[in-house]
């Protein structure tokens, strides 16, 4: 069995990308386009003088507060470019801790297997993580670029 196959099948509902689908996908949600490599990347967050900000290489990607950084952090350092984002801003904590999580759970079902292996193995597996990851969130899809409002608000009857 295939590696990256056996991590995913150890994971089951902790897979990231299982997370995604049950978890943020179902909810109402607004797609994101974020410019970054499609490939691991080291992104951090900044806490500037004119805000929070997500640095992903050399660039610099405004956050409106933490939660969202940390949720955007995820998805950069994965190097997904769109993907889903919960358009309730209360979510967005709870969906950002499952997939960190998730994504943690993962390196360490990765490093557990790769223990004996050389430097060099563990980097490739690693890689092949990410791409298998990057892929499968990338087929889930970022839905909607808005969602729909499709509920009625009015309390008072038309007479």
């Amino acid at each position: 069995m295939d590696l990256i196959a056996s991590i995913r099948e150890d994971a089951a509902d902790a897979w990231l990308p299982a997370v995604y689908r049950e978890r943020v996908r179902t909810q109402r949600t607004r797609s994101f386009d974020l410019d970054v490599p499609e490939r691991e990347n080291l992104a951090e967050i900044l806490h500037t003088l004119l805000g929070i900000e997500l640095k992903v290489g050399r660039r610099r990607f405004a956050c409106p507060d933490l939660s969202t950084a940390r949720y955007l952090l995820i998805f950069a350092s994965l190097g997904c470019r769109r993907f889903a984002v919960p358009y309730d801003i209360t979510k967005i904590s709870a969906a950002a801790d499952d997939l960190w999580s998730a994504w943690q759970r993962s390196l360490l079902l990765l490093g557990s297997r790769t223990s004996q292996m050389t430097d060099r193995s563990q980097k490739l597996y690693r890689a092949r993580l990410v791409k298998a990851i990057r892929a499968e969130v990338k087929e889930i899809g970022p839905g909607e670029p808005m969602p729909s409002f499709d509920r009625e608000t009015r309390q008072r009857k038309r007479p």
